[in-house]
This record gives structure tokens, C-alpha cells and sequence, in this order.
């Protein structure tokens, strides 16, 4: 074992070390480790394979090793980020959702957020409803200023979810501003939606000022990346005309099916290859 101290709560870094340390002899601490969803659940499945770690949901987690694991049984949650995604995408389109199962726990902050863009939504004990039509309008800050959306670690607001933010915010009413704190490439998709029409200010490649509501306009688009990919076929669904979007691939590491479930909500959508 080993006490460890990570220099930035990396989700990838933590399970790494975690999978490692059960299996290790002795006891290992990590500190600073990254605790969003889905890392407590991979802590949850270890424990009922037979490992012992604590402080699930925290920065430090203490594992003492074991000397082997066990099969087991276990449920994997839902996405928090894909369940944020598709508010989003109903939001924009003025259409009601309902989603199952949701934990209401995951969605605190991107409730929070997505608040701050004009959208409501209501949260039961393992479900969401988004009600259909709408008006979204940018909630200034006190004093009348323009609201800053930034990102962070757990329990934060999501980098992932911030291409869907500013996605959103093309069809809001209103001027925001997004600060960009833990992705490098994040913004690179926003010339794509300032192609689309969408009014957009680079001012950094960190911050970007979004001034909506905008229309749209369908155009032929390359996924840049999982979450770019995801809010530029968002963009797509409310735009004027056709549009077609080239390495899906890459929405594909992050939406499973996601042309079908799509089809399904009444969106006219279709896999090319």
C-alpha cells in the first residue's frame, strides 16, 4: 500500500489506482481523488466483490488490500451526463421528457446550471419530467449582470456538459458568459455553431460570451469530439434545413444508439453509415 496524494482529481487516475490497491498489501490512501458517479459506483462493485474501501463519495479514499475478489452482481447507474444532454436537447426543441431511472443526487448542480439558462424541470425519488414549451431566458446574476457558467470537479458542474451548455444557451434569451476551467480543447467546436448562425464571442480559448436566442441554420459538420459531437447533432435538431454530421463515431463512445432513442422521442434522424 501507499498514501497518495493526486496532484488533480483525475476520474481515470483514481479507478486506475483503485483497482490496483485492492488487490495490493496493505493499506493505500488517495487523497484529492476524484469522486464523481461513476467512480463510487466502481468502488461499490469492488466492495461487493469483496474488496474494502471507504470513503466512497469523498477526496480520500482508503483502500486495505485483500488477498482475491469474488464475482458479483451489480447494477450499473444511470448517466448523469447523457441524462443532461437529452434536457437539453427536449429543452431546445420545446418537447416534454420524462427520463428513468435518474438519481436525484447526480443532478444537483446541473439542475442548478441549467436553472441559470431558463429551464425547469421536476425531479422525483428516481425520475425526471421536463415539461414541454418552454421559455428559456438567462437569469442575470445580481445586480443585473451577466451570469458566469464555469465548470469543475465533482460534485461541480461537468466539463462534459458544457458543450451542451453553450448549445443551450444559443436558444435562450439573454447573454452569458462560459468559463472553460478543465478541458483545453473544449472550445474548439464553437466555430461550428457561429457557422450555424449561433451569436457567439471567443474570447479565450478558455471563455466564450453566447447572446441569444439565435436561428440556425442545418450545414455539414465534423464531431470534434464526444461532447461536441453530442451538441452539434443538438444543434442540428433545432436547426433550419438538413444537416449532416461526419465521425459519429466519436458520439457513438458516449450515447449508445443514440439515432434510435432519438427516433423514438420523434426526431428526423438517420445513420448513414
Amino acid at each position: 500500500g501507499a498514501d497518495i496524494f493526486l496532484d488533480e482529481q483525475s476520474v481515470t487516475g483514481t479507478e486506475n489506482i483503485v483497482m490496483a490497491a485492492v488487490l495490493a498489501s496493505g493499506t493505500t490512501t488517495i487523497r484529492n481523488a476524484a469522486c464523481e458517479p461513476h467512480v463510487q459506483g466502481l468502488c461499490r462493485m469492488l466492495n461487493s466483490m469483496g474488496a474494502k474501501i471507504s470513503g466512497i463519495g469523498s477526496n480520500t479514499l482508503t483502500i486495505e488490500g485483500v488477498e482475491s475478489l469474488s464475482g458479483c452482481e451489480h447494477t450499473i447507474g444511470p448517466d448523469y451526463l447523457e441524462i443532461g444532454s437529452y434536457l437539453g436537447l427536449a429543452a431546445c426543441t420545446h418537447g416534454a421528457l420524462t427520463i428513468s431511472p435518474v438519481r436525484p443526487e447526480d443532478m444537483r448542480m446541473i439542475r442548478m446550471v441549467y436553472e441559470k439558462l431558463g429551464l425547469r424541470f421536476e425531479l422525483g425519488p428516481d425520475s425526471l419530467h421536463l415539461p414541454a414549451g418552454q421559455e428559456l431566458q438567462i437569469q442575470k446574476d445580481f445586480h443585473g449582470a451577466i451570469p458566469k457558467i464555469d465548470d469543475g470537479p465533482w460534485p461541480q458542474f461537468p466539463t462534459d456538459l458544457m458543450s451542451i451548455a453553450i448549445t443551450i444557451a444559443t436558444q435562450c434569451e439573454g447573454t452569458v458568459l462560459f468559463f472553460e476551467k478543465m478541458f483545453d480543447g473544449r472550445m474548439f467546436f464553437i466555430d461550428n455553431l457561429i457557422e450555424m448562425g449561433a451569436q457567439i464571442i471567443l474570447c479565450d480559448p478558455h471563455r466564450v460570451v453566447v447572446v441569444g436566442s439565435s436561428k440556425l441554420y442545418g450545414t455539414t459538420l465534423e464531431s470534434p469530439d464526444v461532447r461536441a459531437g453530442m451538441a452539434l447533432l443538438m444543434a442540428s435538431l433545432f436547426a433550419s434545413g438538413t444537416s449532416t454530421i461526419h465521425n459519429i463515431r466519436q458520439i457513438d463512445r458516449g450515447y449508445e444508439r443514440v439515432e434510435v432513442k432519438l427516433q423514438e422521442l420523434g426526431a428526423k434522424i438517420r445513420r448513414l453509415s
